[in-house]
């Protein structure tokens, strides 16, 4: 009969892990339900930290069946980015650095590793050594899934974040009926400009403004392209109907724009806000009266 290896006869590294971990599912999962990482996240029951860790288990189970233990896109990581992202998102609004959560981590492989020990442990050295090894660079990748989808989805976060505050930054104000304006302060740049044009363009259809004053007064410089999203802000006002005037241009402002061979024939400028609404007001048919000796306005 021939004669079969060590290795044969156990199965392969990969194949033991993940009959291991299949058949050591529960015990894993109540292990790591006292983690610090699960039990600070999973605050609710206890439970709910037990079924996560479930989850987990079967995940990395997935991976080692498909061979794939160093590879962190493989397609058993998918089902449960998300429950790793919220866990490693939670740790870092908690206050603890990339460092301290990537330690929390490893933290998880000591209770695994302690129960393959305890399952494997009468196997041959070699092969005990080759699972072990093969569950560390294992749970090593799961330490990378969850720094880089943690990552991932602060930068989400964090765009999101930077959205809304350009949108805060960003006010549309109803001056009049029929008038609208955009007092802009601070840096603009192409992002923020889209930002100014969505803004100002929902403006108008809900405030069904006639005129849309850009004022530009708190803007340090100008560039060529935030320079052509003004234009188009003025030309996709235009088509929604409203006369868009920009005001406030400052002397840099007016300069670069000459230097850039902007042609600004077509748009309506005015030096001031208030000027800009003089201008939108008389076109309405109302006008600013000044008051009188009396201190009175005319009627």
């Amino acid at each position: 009969m021939p004669e079969h290896t060590a290795e044969e006869t156990l199965g392969s590294p990969t194949h033991e892990v993940r009959e291991f971990l299949r058949r050591r599912r529960e015990q894993i999962a109540q292990r790591w339900a006292d983690e610090p990482l699960f039990r600070s996240v999973f605050t609710v029951s206890r439970d709910e930290a037990v079924e996560a860790g479930k989850a987990v288990v079967d995940a990395l189970a997935e991976v080692a069946d498909t061979g794939r233990v160093d590879d962190p896109d493989a397609a058993g990581f998918s089902g449960v980015r998300e429950q790793l992202a919220r866990m490693g998102v939670a740790r870092g609004r908690a206050g603890l650095t990339a460092a301290q959560v990537s330690s929390e981590l490893a933290t998880l492989r000591q209770p695994v590793e302690n129960l393959l020990l305890s399952d494997i442990g009468e196997a041959p050295a070699e092969h005990v050594r080759a699972c072990a090894t093969t569950l560390t660079v294992l749970m090593g990748t799961l330490r990378v899934v969850v720094m880089q989808t943690a990552l991932s989805e602060g930068e989400a976060l964090i765009d999101r974040q930077r959205l809304q505050l350009m949108e805060v930054a960003t006010p549309v104000i109803k001056l009049w009926d029929g008038i609208v304006a955009v007092p802009l302060i601070g840096t603009l740049d192409s992002a923020r400009s889209q930002v100014v044009m969505e803004t100002l363009l929902q403006s108008i259809v809900e405030q069904q403004a006639r005129f849309a004053i850009l004022d530009i007064t708190g803007v340090p410089t100008v560039d060529t392209l935030v320079a052509q999203h003004l234009m188009k802000t003025v030309a996709a006002a235009r088509l929604m109907g409203a006369e868009c005037i920009v005001s406030g241009i400052r002397p840099a402002i007016a300069q670069t724009i000459v230097h850039l061979g902007l042609d600004l024939g077509t748009v309506i400028t005015r030096a001031g806000l208030a000027d800009a609404l003089k201008y939108a007001l008389h076109q309405l048919g109302a006008d600013i009266v000044g008051p009188t000796a009396n201190g009175a306005g005319q009627r």
